[in-house]
């Protein structure tokens, strides 16, 4: 076996840089492709969290309106983009 590298065997830094690139552009289109779904409703428990706030108080959001929520067999529902939302808008405000 011939260890001598010839000229056509050596690497640019512009080969490196256009690899990283096409490897990035590889690495978004398949997040983009595949990228993990997103929860779009959560139950009571993780609102309770997210907000840091009892179950008193939560129901007290629920009866003045301030959050949104679906009531499905029983169980309540709501809707985590809207919960980020809220957040965000700081018309909430946990203890």
């Amino acid at each position: 076996m011939n260890d001598k590298t010839t000229r056509d065997q050596l690497l640019t830094i512009q080969d490196l840089m256009n690899f990283s690139e096409e490897l990035l552009n590889d690495i978004r289109q398949f997040v983009s492709d595949h990228g993990k779904p997103t929860k779009q409703w959560i139950k009571s428990a993780a609102v309770k969290n997210l907000l840091r706030v009892s179950d008193g108080k939560l129901q007290y959001l629920r009866d003045k309106g301030v959050i949104p929520f679906t009531k499905l067999g029983g169980v309540t529902y709501y809707n985590l983009r809207e919960i980020e939302e809220l957040m965000n808008s700081d018309q909430i405000h946990a203890r």
